[in-house]
């Protein structure tokens, strides 16, 4: 049954389909949309609430942004991010010059950003919509206050506790899915604008999420992915509080449904009864993202991580011993102000030691609106350069020789999409989400099926049926 606040936005959603249509009878033609993601699985998921909406006021969707309808939903990690968006306002202005009825919305987390909604509003005035990460649950009475006015429309919340259940979703994928489990973020990382622009941490009902799941698995979803800035603090804020192990058991004993993913994992709240509830239930996917950031103690204290070298290594010792054949991948920082060469040797320790199936490599970047982009001794660029070529070394030929471990072996694998360089094969994920490219056609997507992995290419495999 939908809440006060869905009922309210599915009556705006009836009103702005009159408007819609109004116009398509104008030009004779469906009004079309195109929304553009930028960053993370929480915007990607974001965006397909944006397009539910759309689609079910009257829109058709496009294939480019020479659309009736362009949505930006941006991201504010680096600062590069946001100056690619600046630069694809310009081109979209000269859209609109020629498309009189088309509108632009720009949401996201750099609409967070009170200098940036400032700028919008002096400098990109023919930008008809601004919102944010916390009320896009009101996308439609937004627009609906746009057409009514027929002025630009600039709707922010610095916070809020609110979550509004069962608004239209539209997926990208057939068989998977990611499911929000949380909003927000406590952990104030120095170097990181989320908490500041996804606010605090607030959990949604496990009964809500539940419900979500096996609505998606009825409708043919067999995968989902299990979402939050740190999914391991799940539950600690409602009134009858759960875990986040907690809530995978009851997640898996849903029926139908075959393989259960989350992310990110802070190491900080990685507990015994997590790694146990990995272990023990099935469907859980043997795969653990757990960032890093760096390998010294002293930087990661700096970087208010909440844990340091040792405690990292012992999750890690901890996680193989229950769990043998988990697979580990992480995010890793180059050159922190005041990373020294022996904190950066830390980090290439941990990385020997652990041993990832995969890294993702970042050199900082000053993020302004942190406090570690105030911080003195930022190390110079070449210096950065080097070790960050030094890592990616490592990292890549310690990934090659994990890979090609399974190589011979007969693995099930989830069949994705059809492969885009090889005519005639499918592309597909293991359990511990590593690539593999097999013969097939697209009946076969969405499917799970025993593959030989004949070839390891060092990032991915060549495989074939096994019963073929």
């Amino acid at each position: 049954m939908r809440d006060l606040e869905a009922n309210l936005q599915y009556e705006y959603m009836d009103k702005v389909r009159g408007y819609v249509k109004q116009q398509e009878e104008q030009i004779g033609r469906p009004l079309t949309f195109y929304v553009k993601t930028f960053g993370c699985q929480m915007n990607a998921r974001d965006s397909e609430k944006l397009v539910g909406i759309l689609e079910n006021i009257g829109y058709v969707e496009g294939e480019d942004e020479h659309a009736d309808f362009v949505v930006y939903n941006t991201c504010t990690v680096r600062e590069n991010a946001n100056n690619k968006v600046y630069g694809r306002l310009g081109y979209l202005q000269n859209y609109k010059k020629k498309n009189p009825i088309m509108k632009i919305a720009l949401c996201g987390c750099m609409m967070q950003e009170p200098e940036v909604v400032e700028n919008i509003r002096k400098h990109y005035k023919f930008v008809d919509i601004v919102f944010g990460t916390h009320n896009i649950f009101k996308f439609a009475e937004i627009l609906c206050n746009n057409f009514e006015s027929g002025s630009q429309v600039i709707d922010i919340w610095k916070d809020t506790d609110q979550i509004v259940e069962d608004l239209p979703i539209k997926r990208k994928f057939s068989f998977k899915s990611g499911v929000n489990i949380m909003f927000g973020c406590n952990n104030f990382c120095s170097y990181c604008i989320v908490p500041y622009v996804r606010g605090r941490e607030r959990s949604r009902e496990p009964k809500d999420i539940i419900r979500e799941i096996e609505g998606l698995v009825a409708d043919g979803v067999c995968e989902i992915m299990l979402l939050g800035q740190n999914v391991n603090s799940y539950g600690k804020n409602l009134d009858e509080p759960i875990s986040f192990a907690q809530l995978l058991r009851e997640v898996n004993k849903i029926e139908g449904l075959k393989r259960i993913r989350f992310m990110t994992s802070h190491p900080k709240d990685l507990s015994d009864e997590l790694i146990l509830a990995m272990k023990e239930c099935d469907k859980v996917c043997k795969h653990l993202h757990l960032p890093l950031q760096s390998g010294s103690s002293r930087i990661l204290k700096i970087m208010n991580r909440s844990y340091d070298k040792e405690k990292y290594l012992d999750e890690v010792k901890r996680l193989r011993e229950q769990i043998p054949d988990i697979a580990l991948t992480t995010d890793i920082i180059v050159g922190f102000p005041g990373e020294t060469e022996e904190d950066f040797l830390e980090t290439m320790d941990v990385v020997k030691k652990v041993r990832y199936d995969s890294a993702f490599t970042f050199i900082y970047s000053k993020r302004t609106g942190t406090r570690a982009a105030s911080m003195p001794d930022q190390v110079p660029e070449d210096v950065i350069k080097d070790r960050f070529d030094r890592l990616l070394k490592e990292v890549q030929t310690i990934s090659a020789e994990k890979a090609e471990q399974y190589e011979g072996k007969v693995m099930p694998v989830l069949a994705e999409e059809m492969d885009d360089q090889k005519e005639g094969y499918v592309t597909g994920r293991l359990d511990n989400n590593s690539i593999v490219h097999f013969p097939g056609d697209s009946s076969m997507i969405g499917n799970i099926y025993n593959v030989r992995l004949d070839e390891c290419k060092g990032f991915y495999y060549m495989g074939e049926l096994a019963d073929a």
